[in-house]
């Protein structure tokens, strides 16, 4: 059963001896969370952590993207290069010498990263195969 789904009508959750509810597809405890409450004295505290994890991501971002504008270094003729031209200057040749990770990174920034997700249906066989007829047509055709 998916996340946030209620349990179908006319059907129980299954629990342990000790009163738990198990898991339909391995018969283990599932875990209980502990319950947030508004009012709750570490409420605040969180709060202002998640903020301050916020801000300082922010900030290496801010850092990270000036750092990749200013001029780093000079190039081979003497002309001076930001820090972006010399970061992909390093993949490239990373990239030569067989580095698959970089090549890999070369692949992704250029848009051609494949797709992650996979779709699954249910799909009656008799749409399956007039659908692979219909392919099977346009092949020979």
């Amino acid at each position: 059963m998916a996340k946030g789904q209620k349990t179908p009508p006319g059907k129980k959750r299954e629990r342990d001896n000790k009163g738990r509810f198990v898991s339909p597809i391995n018969g283990q405890p599932v875990p209980e969370g502990k319950k947030f409450v508004s009012g709750d004295s570490r409420a605040k505290e969180m709060q202002l952590r998640g903020a301050a994890a916020k801000r300082e991501k922010g900030d290496l971002r801010r850092l990270m993207l000036t750092w990749l504008e200013e001029d780093v270094a000079n190039g081979k003729d003497g002309e001076k290069i930001s820090g972006g031209q010399a970061w992909v200057r390093w993949v490239l040749k990373e990239a030569a010498k067989g580095n698959m990770k970089a090549l890999e990174m070369i692949r992704d920034t250029a848009g051609y990263k494949p797709v992650d997700k996979v779709m699954v249906a249910d799909v009656e066989p008799s749409v399956i195969a007039e659908v692979e007829q219909m392919v099977q047509e346009a092949e020979n055709e």
